[in-house]
Formats: structure tokens, sequence, C-alpha cells
């Protein structure tokens, strides 16, 4: 296991290098400049500007001075927001995002998985086709749809919790954006479950435990729903490293301050490095989650060997 993680650490690496190559040259050939929204600077300011933060530079060697910092531990100043650092903007942001979407993936998760085995286990039945019709509409209907008619409906008509803010992580300020970010998965995870169970309640060591009489909640619980989760643990590690790094439209929507609507004004603003130390955090969730989605799959499934 310990040469299986090291080999996929040391492929990460590249990759990780991959992203920030790409991303870097993406936001400096995108139109505008980081100064061109603050008044109109004289030439002089606004080479003393650029100078301050190394854009006068030739671009080769700002990307080579970027990495060099990424490699310290270092994503640079923010362009836009003074005396603050982009460590500084994830530091103080990130908290919002990972509770919502923690919060929103373990709901997500129980959920799902208990929508997804009672359809498998009344297929084609009443609970099935319920179940299926509400997944099918989890998946249709965007969260710009759904965090507005919430808010109607549920804040604004009937006052029973508040139409937008953090209020320091009170609950009443999570139901509504961790219930729109929970949705969609609910959905997804909801399928999924359904086919992994009908496909592995077919299965001949399935029909050899009921022949042995053991009681369907037994088979169900310690044989049947071990197997059929792996499809879900696969989509889990992405699906979790797009949550906890924030939800550009439910952060707008319910005024949260979170990563998501800090990369959505940060990308407006041209703030390069805010925008690129969020992308590197995303691809780096992505590698780790996706490590320990292939654990999990391993210690799920005793016929993966992890070499």
């Amino acid at each position: 296991m310990l040469r299986f993680i090291g080999r996929r650490l040391l492929v990460a690496i590249p990759t990780l290098f991959l992203v920030i190559t790409v991303a870097f040259f993406m936001m400096r050939a995108a139109p505008g400049s980081p100064f061109d929204m603050d008044r109109k600077l004289s030439p002089e300011i606004e080479a003393n500007v650029l100078a301050k933060y190394g854009m006068n530079k030739p671009l080769p060697e700002q990307y080579v001075d970027y990495l060099a910092g990424v490699a310290r531990g270092d994503l640079g100043p923010s362009l836009k927001y003074r005396d603050k650092t982009v460590l500084d903007i994830l530091q103080q942001n990130y908290p919002v995002s990972l509770r919502l979407g923690l919060s929103a993936i373990a709901i997500a998760s129980i959920v799902g998985v208990s929508l997804g085995v009672i359809a498998a286990l009344r297929q084609n039945g009443p609970a099935d086709n319920l179940v299926m019709a509400v997944a099918i509409l989890g998946v249709c209907i965007p969260t710009f749809v759904t965090a507005p008619l919430l808010v109607l409906g549920i804040a604004s008509k009937l006052g029973w919790l508040p139409t937008a803010g953090w209020n320091n992580g009170a609950l009443p300020n999570l139901v509504l954006p961790v219930t729109v970010l929970a949705l969609p998965q609910i959905a997804i995870i909801s399928r999924l479950t359904r086919a992994g169970m009908i496909e592995v309640l077919h299965a001949n060591y399935i029909r050899t435990a009921r022949a042995k009489g053991l009681s369907e909640t037994t088979i169900v619980r310690k044989h049947a729903l071990r197997a059929a989760i792996l499809p879900l643990v696969s989509y889990l590690g992405p699906a979790c490293a797009g949550l906890i790094t924030g939800s550009l439209v439910v952060e707008k929507i319910f005024n949260l301050p979170g990563l998501g609507k800090f990369f959505v004004v940060s990308a407006l603003q041209r703030d390069y490095t805010v925008v690129m130390g969020m992308v590197i955090v995303y691809a780096a969730l992505i590698l780790l989650l996706n490590l320990v989605a292939d654990l999990l799959y391993a210690a799920l499934d005793p016929r993966v060997r992890l070499a």
C-alpha cells in the first residue's frame, strides 16, 4: 500500500504542475488587467504598481517566479485586497465552504444511499418509481433554480428561515444552502446506489446467502451494500472536492463568504493570484480525494490489490 501511495503522489506532482502551468498562462491571456477597474493611473504610478507585483517582467520570468513561490508554499499577495496574501484569504474563507460542503455531502450520502437501497429492494414498484422520479428532478433542476425557489417559498413567504447571510454559521442560516447543495447529490447517489444494488442482488453469492436462510436485512447490510457502493466511492472523490471548495451559485445567492464567492469576484476583478490559489487548492483536493477513494475501494473490495 505504501508503494501505491508513493507512486500516486509522484504522479500527482507533474499533474499539479500541468494544472498550474495551464491556469497561469490562461489567466495572463485573458483580456484586461487587475488595475483596469481602478481610477486611471499615470504611467509612472502604473509602472511602479506593476514593478511592485513583478508584473513588469517578461511572462516566462513571472512564471518561474510564481512556481518558485508555490514550491515554498507562498501563493503571493492579492492584487485587489490590500495587505492580504492569497493564503490569508483562503484561511479566512475556507471554513465556510468546508462546513457547507461536508454537511451537504454527509446528508446526501445518508439519504441517497437509503433511497437507493429502498428503490433496489422494491424494483419497478411504487417506491422505486417515486425515488427515481425524485432523482430525475434533482438531476435536471439546477441549483440556480432550486435556491431562489426555496428562498421565495420558505424564507420570504413563510419566514421560517433567513433569506441569506452567514451569521457565524448559525443553524438557521445553514439549512437552505446545505439543502440546495445536497439535493442534486442525493439524486445522483440514489441512482448509483440503486444500480449497484440491483446488480449485486442478482449475484450468485447473494442467492447462496438467501439459501442459507439469512434475513434480507442481514444480506443487504453485510453482503450486498458493501459491493453496491463501490461505484459511489469513485464518484464521491471529485464530488467532495467540488462541494468543499465552495459552490459559486449557492454562495452568491445566499451571500456566504466562502471560497466560491471569492473565486467569482476575483475572476471578474482579474485578481490573478487569488484565482490561481483557488485553482491549486481545488486540483490538490481532487488528487488527494481520488487517492482516498482508491484506498477505500480496495478496502471494500478484497479482489482489488494495491501494488
